[in-house]
């Protein structure tokens, strides 16, 4: 099938923006999620409360480099 002629550029210009991102918990320091993020709408590390299987608990997720 393919893409619809002019749209195959743009997909490729949106994707270059979105990153692959690893969250560690704060606690025990383990990887446990991967996510995505646009570095033109969010240039800082993410941070969230996840939740964590080692420590059977919601903790803090930072994003890792």
């Amino acid at each position: 099938m393919g893409y619809p002629a002019g749209s195959s550029g743009h997909f490729l210009e949106v994707s270059r923006l979105r990153v692959n991102i690893i969250l560690a918990c704060t606690e025990c320091k383990h990887r446990n999620y991967v996510s995505r993020k646009n570095k033109k709408n969010n240039p800082d590390r993410l941070e969230r409360r996840k939740f964590c299987r080692w420590c059977n608990q919601h903790t803090l997720h930072r994003e890792t480099r």
